[in-house]
């Protein structure tokens, strides 16, 4: 089946979330949503997941699933807040419980702070599968920008994501704790495996240089042809050799530090104090 894809893109920080839909009903699924953040006021703001909710609203659709595709290091996610407005099952990667883990004596939360997963409603393995309606949405992990990613195959679709970028970008970076580029190396290549005309739809898109456009659907097979980073069957050791070179040059993504201590909590903020007030924490010298 070809699901129906509507994108919305977050200017602030380059991130596509999705809306799939089951083109023979209602039901529909969101993919990586964006909490807005202001970072020097420390402030939130719903406009982002507000315009999902509205498209959902107007079209009479059913949410079954929000999925994450990873824990984000740029962006905070909506979910919880698209729950409460619109119900389904917020679903990410089992081994959220490495990034939990990692992260949680990164920020020093002390042992109130569960690392099992608990805070999603679901946690997917390989293999795994869950329908939207009737489409059958089916689970590959493909880890290596960070354990815990998901590549989601819907119908004629693939949601990969960090992993992949559009053609002219390329592939994500993999120098985060737990983050490896052998592994992406392997996961690309599970991805490329799909048949080539599946669609291809990418987490984020910065515009590469002579790209006037934002862009965010491509195919397996353009990837497997005109990917910068991995087309034309690039070696395991030229593919990591060039992104371990390249992730040494990049600097921290300006929201990780927000974004990690929300996103590993599955979109939830960190327990308030007894007058209500909420703190994020800044590692120092430690990412």
């Amino acid at each position: 089946m070809q699901p129906d894809v509507t994108a919305f893109f977050d200017d602030p920080t380059n991130t596509v979330s999705y809306v799939v839909k089951d083109p023979s009903g209602h039901a529909c699924a969101i993919i990586d949503s964006v909490l807005d953040f202001d970072h020097a006021s420390g402030t939130t703001d719903t406009k982002s997941a507000d315009a999902i909710i509205a498209h959902v609203k107007e079209h009479n659709l059913e949410v079954a699933w929000i999925l994450e595709s990873h824990v984000h290091a740029d962006h905070l996610s909506a979910a919880p807040y698209l729950q409460e407005q619109l119900g389904g099952k917020i679903g990410i990667g089992h081994n959220i419980t490495i990034i939990q883990d990692t992260f949680g004596k990164v920020f020093n939360e002390g042992t109130a702070f569960q690392r099992d997963g608990s805070q999603f409603d679901q946690l997917f393995k390989e293999g795994d599968s869950l329908h939207i309606g009737q489409l059958r949405a089916d689970i590959l992990q493909t880890p290596g920008h960070t354990p815990a990613c998901l590549t989601f195959v819907i119908g004629d679709a693939a949601f990969v994501g960090d992993s992949l970028f559009m053609p002219d970008f390329g592939t994500a970076r993999c120098d985060f704790p737990g983050g490896s580029a052998q592994d992406l190396y392997k996961s690309i290549q599970k991805i490329l495996a799909l048949p080539d005309e599946t669609r291809i739809f990418v987490g984020h898109d910065y515009k590469a240089p002579g790209r006037e456009e934002f862009a965010w659907e491509t195919t397996v097979g353009a990837q497997k042809a005109a990917n910068v980073h991995i087309g034309g069957a690039r070696s395991e050791g030229e593919f990591v050799e060039m992104r371990e070179a390249r992730d040494a040059t990049l600097a921290m993504p300006r929201l990780i530090i927000p974004s990690l201590q929300v996103n590993m909590r599955a979109g939830k903020m960190p327990e308030p104090n007894e007058q209500g007030d909420i703190f994020l924490k800044v590692p120092i010298n430690k990412l």
